[in-house]
């Protein structure tokens, strides 16, 4: 099976976190989001892949280049101008001769997709599309489905209450390659408010796979940090998190940490990690390569990117923190902070709840 995964996208959403890099490329737990999609689709067979770029489309191509490091093929699509998803998808068509998988750039997720492609097959289905049930359905694009589960029609952020159901598109579909004919080539597209509302009034096949395995869209920071609690507390499964052996969610061994620090995990260390003395960390938490958290300090379920240094006796709870960053002695960083690139948090500073710091900041 083929798969194509839109990562066009410029993800304002997680600014600033994504003012010097792709989405596809933010770290997840010490490993780049797009590393985890691909053996994602590597450990259920599929190997083939076509990528969707637009915004800064040589990051994700000089890393991980034709795929084979990584055990798949990959090839490139570029979009001049954003295409929209069904746009992306009909840019990639000369790559595409059977039936495909199709992901939104943002999801991480436990979906079997064996079984999804088994009952897309079963039902003769030109598309299916993925539902995932969520508490607030009011927020998103709803699918309503008949007995059968073929879907009839498609309702956008229906008022409180006014659902007919809670389950919502997922971002993941399988597509016969005959439904790309509605779609004209160059023409930005979308597939929830074009391409499968036109499908469903030509009476074609469309069925809605619901699940309830699990899913989620990092696009924003709060699920941003979620998704890594998840994958450290084991409630989202990811072969690329088993290097982190048991001992070190306790203690790192990939870290020189004083004698008189304590770190409470689940913590995922990067290599090169040095904690001080009297320092606390507490997980969930994640900390990237070569970062330094100095004496008496304490990091609360925050997620540290690479090469940060936390000076005395600061704090950091449940907050990102970009690269190269350095958070001065006795500084605060609220809840729900994120923190850009090479920023400087002097001595002494606080950042209140939900603050974003933009990249090359002295605060």
């Amino acid at each position: 099976m083929k798969a194509v995964l839109l990562v066009g996208g410029e993800g304002t959403r997680l600014r600033p976190l994504t003012c010097n890099t792709v989405k596809a490329m933010v770290p997840i737990v010490n490993r780049p989001f797009f590393e985890h999609l691909l053996d994602y689709l590597r450990s259920h067979d599929v190997d083939d892949i076509v990528v969707t770029l637009c915004h800064l489309p040589g990051r994700i191509e000089s890393r991980f280049g034709n795929g084979s490091d990584w055990g798949v093929k990959l090839a490139y699509v570029m979009e001049e101008t954003p295409l929209g998803t069904a746009g992306a998808v009909k840019n990639a068509e000369p790559h595409l001769d059977g039936p495909f998988f199709v992901f939104n750039g943002d999801i991480i997720t436990n979906i079997d997709l064996r079984a999804m492609l088994s009952f897309h097959r079963q039902r003769r289905a030109q598309a299916t599309i993925a539902l995932t049930p969520v508490e607030n359905p009011s927020a998103y694009g709803v699918v309503e489905t008949g007995a059968d589960g073929r879907v009839k029609r498609f309702i956008e952020k229906p008022p409180p209450g006014q659902a007919p159901t809670n389950l919502i598109n997922a971002g993941i579909y399988i597509l016969e390659p005959a439904v790309l004919r509605g779609v004209s080539q160059g023409v930005p597209c979308m597939f929830e408010h074009h391409l499968f509302p036109s499908l469903l009034s030509q009476g074609v096949a469309v069925y809605a796979y619901p699940t309830t395995d699990y899913w989620i869209d990092i696009g924003t920071p709060e699920k941003y940090r979620q998704v890594q609690y998840d994958l450290l507390l084991g409630k989202c499964a990811s072969s690329l998190y088993h290097n982190v052996t048991d001992s070190e969610r306790g203690r790192a061994t990939r870290a020189s940490v004083h004698p008189s620090a304590v770190v409470e995990g689940p913590v995922a260390f990067g290599d090169n990690c040095s904690i001080g003395a009297g320092a606390c960390i507490k997980g969930p938490a994640v900390l990237g390569d070569g970062c330094t958290v100095s004496d008496g300090s304490t990091i609360d379920k925050a997620i540290i990117w690479r090469n940060v240094r936390i000076g005395k006796e600061a704090s950091i709870r449940e907050s990102v923190i970009g690269d190269n960053c350095s958070v001065g002695d006795r500084s605060i960083i609220e809840s729900g902070s994120v923190v850009g690139d090479n920023v400087v948090i002097t001595e002494g500073s606080r950042l209140q709840t939900s603050q974003k710091v933009w990249p090359d900041t002295t605060v």
